[in-house]
């Protein structure tokens, strides 16, 4: 992930870069026209000296002879030490210049005037007369020589300088354009990466608020925000999505408590109905089972304390845990009565296999499974019926089977029965004969929201083939205290 500071740190070190490098090369580039200028300007200066060293050269060496003078002879011999390191410096113009040649020629005249002169002094100090005057004069005419030489050199250099001059402008020219166009190209870039980068800040932002302002007005379904860059934006949309699923998860579990609440609330207003008072009932209950002992009407009195047991059982605290023993234990107490009433047309068998039987399991789960597969199944079979409760341990669940072989049911009521498209209250059987009032969908919803999971009840059923409710119930839920 870059951050926005690395973004706007990279940004703005290229373009200190581009203008380092654009000032830089503008530097060199006057500073190369000035090198270049100021060694033009040094050619004209060393030939010019070199001519005025020539000239008075001559004229020291013409005073000395007339007048004999040794101070004259000194000046005389400083000049012509000062043209030998004239004569020096003329070496890189022979290779820096196009007329190498002349300059060749303009080094020669100078020895050839030093060597004149030379011959000129040393033929007066022997005395002399003629041939003194003739070197002097050959002195001379080489002197005016240089001169002229020096002109035309100047002259040459004058036009090689213009040119350079028209080229130095023109070099300069474009350098500033190139400078301006730089400077043009920086600001539009600039100007572009602004627009681009204001703009997906921006954009962000705007997605940022839209999906809040949902939320805001209740609608947690939208959208996930998308952001493109991974930066702080990016990091800040994914903690929103992430927030605004768990909202979601959080008001579809209150939604589900809520139902849950409200299944309760029936099931308890259903309760409320069927109660004659029951300490009176439960009082009543036991006064005719002590007297069917009495009367030795052994029977009558284990069906009176089966009814008493199942009718306290469903009479408690809804919202509780059981353990699986004690549902067990309750569903077949029911049928212990729907056997006293039917006798041999029914049957009912429990077969649990190495089963932990403390195994939490919300209040009255099986006895209104069992119920629905005797009142909707088997209740209206004259012979053969039968109801099995198979409880066996499959994979990582507990497994709770259900069978009977009663008339079963068509696909429309198996998939309604499994699903909450009918949104009619499912805690009320409309069919008569329920002890609980508790129906399968209740009971369904009931497993799903204590077990947190929607894969908790199957049903295998056809018409005419009998019915199979079967619970897959999680065994990490194992040891829960409370639903």
């Amino acid at each position: 992930m870059i951050k926005i500071r690395t973004k706007l740190l990279i940004y703005f070190v290229t373009l200190l870069f581009i203008t380092i490098t654009v000032t830089f090369s503008l530097y060199q580039n006057n500073r190369n026209t000035v090198n270049a200028y100021d060694e033009n300007f040094r050619r004209f200066l060393l030939l010019n000296e070199i001519t005025q060293t020539t000239n008075a050269i001559y004229e020291k060496l013409t005073l000395y002879i007339i007048e004999d003078s040794p101070d004259l002879l000194l000046d005389y011999k400083k000049n012509v030490e000062k043209l030998h390191s004239l004569q020096a410096q003329l070496e890189p113009l022979k290779q820096d210049s196009n007329n190498s040649i002349q300059i060749k020629n303009y080094e020669n005249m100078l020895t050839s005037l030093l060597e004149q002169s030379e011959r000129t002094l040393l033929s007066f100090e022997l005395g002399s007369v003629e041939l003194y005057y003739v070197n002097l004069f050959e002195t001379e005419r080489i002197s005016t020589y240089i001169h002229e030489t020096t002109l035309s050199l100047i002259n040459e250099e004058l036009t090689d300088y213009h040119q350079f001059y028209e080229k130095m402008v023109e070099k300069q020219r474009l350098t500033n354009y190139m400078g301006v166009a730089i400077l043009i190209a920086s600001l539009i870039v600039s100007s572009l990466f602004a627009v681009w980068f204001s703009t997906g800040i921006t954009k962000s932002i705007s997605k940022l608020n839209t999906a809040a302002n949902e939320i805001s007005r209740g609608n947690f379904n939208g959208k996930a925000v998308q952001v493109s860059s991974k930066d702080e934006l990016w990091f800040l949309a994914k903690t929103f999505n992430d927030m605004r699923g768990n909202i979601r998860q959080l008001v579809e579990e209150i939604k589900e408590n809520s139902k849950l609440n409200q299944a309760l609330r029936e099931m308890e207003l259903r309760s409320l109905q069927n109660q004659i008072n029951p300490h009176f009932l439960f009082n009543t209950l036991n006064a005719i089972l002590k007297t069917s002992y009495l009367e030795g009407a052994e029977r009558t009195g284990n069906l009176i304390s089966s009814v008493s047991t199942l009718l306290r059982y469903n009479l408690g605290n809804l919202d509780k845990t059981m353990m699986l023993e004690e549902e067990v234990k309750i569903v077949k107490e029911y049928f212990y009565i729907q056997k006293t009433r039917f006798g041999d047309r029914v049957s009912f068998k429990v077969n649990c296999q190495d089963v932990d039987m403390d195994f939490p399991i919300p209040c009255l789960t099986l006895q209104p499974i069992v119920e629905n597969a005797f009142v909707h199944g088997i209740e209206e079979m004259e012979e053969g019926a039968h109801i099995s409760l198979n409880i066996y341990m499959q994979d990582e669940h507990l497994i709770v089977d259900i069978c009977d072989n009663g008339i079963g049911m068509d696909e429309k009521t198996r998939k309604s029965l499994l699903t909450d498209e009918n949104k009619e209250s499912p805690s009320i059987e409309k069919k008569t004969g329920h002890s609980t009032g508790i129906g399968l969908k209740n009971v369904r919803r009931r497993l799903e929201i204590f077990y947190q999971n929607n894969d908790v009840m199957d049903i295998r059923s056809g018409i005419g083939e009998g019915t199979v409710i079967r619970l897959k119930l999680p065994i990490h839920f194992k040891g829960e205290k409370q639903c």
